[in-house]
């Protein structure tokens, strides 16, 4: 009987079979391999980039050179040293020094204005006329009531003399006569209050004929002529603007306050216009406020102007700029020659071998093209064109902007203060 031949066992799947040690030995030598490839590129790389820097800086400072040795056309312009005034700038609005609205003092019917709307009229013109007759007719009366009066009044003093001779003869009692006294006296009081009636119906006649009580300019009427007109009428007849002088009415910051109140006397104010253009009128400070507004931190100034040309209107939206110091001898150079970095302010002054220098300097005021600095001197040229061109030490030349003198902003190159 044959035996039978045990079955191989074949390995299962979870069981590895390691490699034979040559093809291990060939995947060892391609990693080492390709990891020095790897090492070789990264340094080539490195060495590329390294040679490209230097070129690259190489290549920067020749630019750099060849900028320096050719000359960049700019513009330029003298420091100036000057007086230059110190001006505060608020919003303001004009108002009039005293506005009154005309009302009758009587009723009575309307008969005429002696006046053209928009004109300016003087104070006591008369300005419209109520129908004075009923006021007439009142003051005769009253007339003819103190005629009869004193006629009475003087019957009883005749009356008195006789009681006052029958008094004597004792022909009379004291009683009698006491009581003609008292008839001369009410008589006397009758005429008094006659006198009041009168003076009343004259004065009425007077309030028949309005009055301008100021100088001013008056506005659109209220009423026209033919109504009847009352004393309780709350809109008047006409309201007059007292325009020459005039005021204006402006706000500035609290911390501004000292700047004014450290320095007394009256300060020049000048009124510009919306846009900050014209220039429309000057005037001086009147007064300020006393008190600072919590809500909004400011306070309250007014000026006063003579407005001779009328050029302020009430309720006009104006500028106000108030002068509280003049700085002597300044130094200013127009605002486009100041420049910004990394240090702070500063400019290019050029030297006198055309070369740009950079000069740090302190704004100390700016208004409009002109700005007062510190840090150059006065007569040195500060370049105010071609900037962006500018490297330090480097050439420049003079174009046809060089040489002007800088140019005062408004108010005849005045400059408010730098906050």
């Amino acid at each position: 009987m044959a035996q039978r031949q045990p079955e191989l066992e074949t390995p299962g799947p979870d069981i590895h079979v390691a490699p034979p040690p040559e093809e291990r030995g060939r995947h060892t030598r391609n990693r080492n391999i390709a990891i020095g490839v790897v090492v070789v590129v990264i340094v080539l790389l490195v060495v590329f980039l390294r040679h490209r820097a230097a070129n690259q800086a190489k290549q920067a400072q020749s630019a750099a050179a060849a900028t320096r040795d050719r000359a960049v056309p700019v513009s330029a312009a003298p420091v100036v040293a000057r007086d230059v005034p110190v001006y505060l700038d608020g919003l303001g609005n004009v108002n009039a020094l005293n506005t009154v609205t005309v009302k009758t003092r009587i009723d009575g019917q309307l008969l005429r204005f002696n006046f053209q709307e928009g004109q300016t009229v003087r104070a006591g013109a008369e300005l419209a006329v109520i129908d004075p007759r009923p006021s007439e007719a009142t003051l005769a009366q009253a007339e003819a009531a103190r005629f009869r009066d004193a006629a009475t009044l003087e019957n009883n003093k005749h009356d008195l003399q006789r009681f006052a001779d029958l008094y004597k003869a004792g022909v009379i009692p004291q009683q009698q006569y006491n009581t003609q006294q008292s008839a001369v006296q009410v008589s006397e009081g009758t005429i008094k209050a006659d006198d009041a009636q009168i003076q009343q119906a004259r004065l009425n006649i007077d309030y028949c004929h309005i009055k301008a009580p100021i100088t001013g300019r008056v506005g659109i009427r209220n009423v026209d002529p033919g109504n009847m007109v009352h004393a309780a009428d709350a809109n008047g007849l006409v309201v007059i603007t007292e325009m020459q002088p005039i005021a204006v009415l402006f706000t500035l910051p609290e911390d501004q306050l000292p700047a004014i109140t450290r320095r007394g006397g009256s300060f020049p104010v000048e009124a510009w216009s919306r846009d900050n253009t014209t220039k429309i009128a000057t005037g001086r400070l009147l007064t300020i406020d006393n008190q600072i507004d919590p809500n909004t931190g400011t306070f309250r100034c007014k000026a006063v102007f003579d407005n001779a040309d009328g050029a302020l209107f009430p309720n006009q939206f104006i500028n106000a700029r108030l002068q509280v110091d003049v700085r002597r001898h300044a130094l200013t150079i127009p605002s486009a020659a100041i420049q910004h970095g990394a240090q702070g302010t500063y400019v290019y002054v050029v030297a006198p071998d055309k070369t740009a220098e950079m000069r740090p300097v302190q704004v100390v005021l700016s208004e409009g093209t002109t700005s007062v600095v510190t840090g150059v001197n006065e007569g040195e040229q500060v370049v105010t064109d071609g900037t962006d061109k500018l490297q330090p030490h480097g050439k420049v030349e003079l174009g046809g902007g060089g040489g002007r003198a800088g140019g005062g902003g408004k108010g005849g190159g005045g400059a408010r203060k730098k906050p």
